[in-house]
């Protein structure tokens, strides 16, 4: 297990810049994946965005192209950025890491609120 805290959210403006941060309580460059999920209002946990150990990503097909997560082994945290919010991206954002053993780790989510 590791502790996972994300910072970053608050109000963006539709077509404006985004970049979130999940910090991790240390060393992330043994971690397989790590990544993103999101949650809107009312809706279910989603998959957005991973990025494993040797620097494969995955996009979810709604942020492809959009989206950008990358991994700072040395600040032992993890990135999403876009520069083209959509309100339709208004949602809690949940880091998760994925441990060797199959345990899966979680952040408790930055709200991100895309609007003018």
């Amino acid at each position: 297990q590791v502790q996972l805290v994300e910072s970053g959210g608050g109000l963006v403006q539709p077509g404006g810049s985004l970049r979130l941060s999940c910090a991790a309580s240390g060393s992330i460059s043994s971690i397989p994946a790590m990544g993103w999920f999101r949650q809107a209002p009312g809706k279910q946990r989603e998959f957005v965005a991973l990025v494993a150990s040797g620097g494969s990503t995955n996009y979810a097909g709604t942020v492809k192209g959009r989206f950008t997560i990358s991994r700072d082994n040395a600040k032992n945290t993890v990135y999403l950025l876009t520069d083209n919010a959509k309100p339709e991206d208004t949602a809690v954002y949940y880091c998760y890491a994925d441990i060797w053993g199959g345990s899966r780790s979680w952040g408790k989510g930055t709200l991100v609120t895309v609007s003018s």
